[in-house]
């Protein structure tokens, strides 16, 4: 008879694509619980609204085996977009990595920074913040993420580090945001409220957002910088790859490397412009990227077989990662082949109709936050469900401006989460960190981000704010 003691099972996170292939067949099984239906859509100032009272029950029939396969391969495809982004500025950056300008720069910030490093932290956030709060700074947050972890492993910390300062600095401020035209400014104009009304309220609400998200992010940096052994990414074959850049020594700022450094920040700046005044988006972005990287390698005096070698590389890196968008976005096509979406916001809407109106703006706000995971884009989320929230609101005898609040915070706390995001997983593809290990950061900020939420509605009701 054996003396050795039972081993103990540890519970361990399911693999990133397992989660979201449950995920897909729990939507697929809805399907067969929850009643089709639709919502009659009208196009209105540029924006496709649904129109109020017009919800009716279809025949569309249920998910089936075969089509939850088939939703991968959809997915793939309706995302492409945001995939080969993601391949692309992977590519581009394993070409620039190679020249050795990221190390030299890195190597040089450090020793001039010094002890003073830690500073850096709260000022990258707030930066990033501020381009959240005012112009919606979002999918442009990707293209700095290898900068942000390449500062941040030199500094002491880990790569979560590096992420959590560039993304959830943008976040926060996305969240909290005064003047986001896709999110306030869209939610207002469809809610008949004055546009950015209320100002000086979501200022208050974003400082506060802001603030807790610094404490955050530093209390972790620190803890790791002291301990790296307690980091969430500390043994992964990323970070470890990581440590050994890091030990090698100090690489000196050369004008080869500067003259890359120019070509990059030049590139950022085009693609940066481009956005805000030409209008482009991922194709144009990808293209640029391609053209910095090819630059670059030039500029680097790599040869042409190193260049492309070491693009293919990048975008190895990258493939875990930028998969996982398809298969994000495979969970919204079962969603859609089983019209089961406006059925589910239909009934959560009629939900909140019934609560007593103490709660009633913060069931609001959780529907939001709900539905926010089948509906991540910020303005497609405010043409949904602001013509229900809005009329809703009238009858429940609250200001419009409360749905509105609702919706911002709903639709914004959750984007650092949730898997359908297609940022949060290109920024964790880009970065090379595991969806489950980034969950086991994030989701105690979640929690506080959503009780700032709460809070910040439940004042607004108490003290009138239109």
């Amino acid at each position: 008879m054996s003396n050795d003691a039972p081993k103990k099972t540890r519970l361990r996170f399911p693999h990133t694509y397992a989660l979201i292939f449950f995920i897909m067949i729990l939507a697929a099984i809805a399907s067969y619980i929850i009643p089709s239906g639709t919502f009659e859509r009208v196009e209105k100032n540029g924006q496709t609204v649904i129109v109020q009272g017009s919800y009716q029950q279809t025949d569309a029939g249920p998910v089936g085996l075969f089509d939850l396969f088939k939703a991968v391969p959809e997915g793939m495809m309706q995302s492409a977009d945001i995939i080969f982004y993601i391949f692309l500025i992977g590519g581009a950056f394993g070409i620039i990595h190679q020249t050795g300008m990221i190390n030299a720069g890195v190597n040089v910030l450090v020793r001039r920074l010094k002890k003073r490093g830690v500073l850096l932290i709260p000022v990258i956030m707030f930066a990033f913040s501020l381009g959240g709060a005012t112009i919606g700074l979002s999918e442009e947050t990707i293209i700095f993420v290898p900068i942000g972890i390449a500062v941040a492993r030199a500094l002491g910390y880990d790569s979560l580090t590096g992420l959590a300062i560039i993304s959830l600095g943008a976040a926060a401020g996305f969240t909290g945001g005064m003047l986001n035209p896709f999110t306030v400014g869209i939610a207002q104009t469809i809610a008949e409220v004055p546009i950015f009304s209320a100002i000086g309220y979501r200022l208050a609400v974003y400082v506060v957002m802001l603030g807790f998200s610094i404490f955050y992010v530093m209390r972790y940096a620190q803890k790791v910088k002291v301990s790296p052994e307690t980091g969430l990414m500390y043994g992964t074959a990323a970070e470890m790859n990581e440590e050994v850049a890091a030990g090698q020594p100090a690489v000196s700022f050369t004008l080869r490397h500067g003259l890359v450094f120019l070509i990059v920040a030049l590139g950022f700046g085009i693609n940066i412009f481009g956005v805000f005044k030409w209008g482009w988006f991922l194709t144009e972005l990808s293209a640029g990227f391609l053209i910095i990287g090819l630059a670059a390698g030039f500029a680097g005096v790599l040869s042409i077989n190193k260049t492309f070698g070491s693009f293919v590389d990048g975008m190895k890196q990258v493939v875990y990662g930028a998969l996982i968008v398809g298969f994000a976005r495979a969970i919204v096509v079962v969603l859609e082949d089983g019209q089961i979406i406006d059925t589910i916001i239909s009934s959560l809407a009629s939900a909140i109709s019934t609560l007593p109106n103490e709660i009633s703006a913060i069931g609001m706000f959780v529907v939001q936050v709900v539905i926010n995971t089948f509906i991540p884009s910020g303005s497609g989320q405010a043409a949904t469900t602001m013509p229900l929230m809005a009329p809703l609101a009238d009858l429940l005898g609250f200001e419009r401006q409360i749905a509105v609040f609702a919706y911002q915070y709903g639709d914004g706390i959750t984007n650092s989460i949730i898997p359908t995001s297609g940022v949060l997983m290109a920024s964790l593809a880009i970065a090379g960190i595991p969806y489950e290990r980034w969950i086991k950061f994030v989701w105690k900020l979640i929690v506080g981000w959503f009780i700032i939420g709460a809070a910040a509605i439940i004042i607004a009701m108490m003290i009138g704010i239109k």
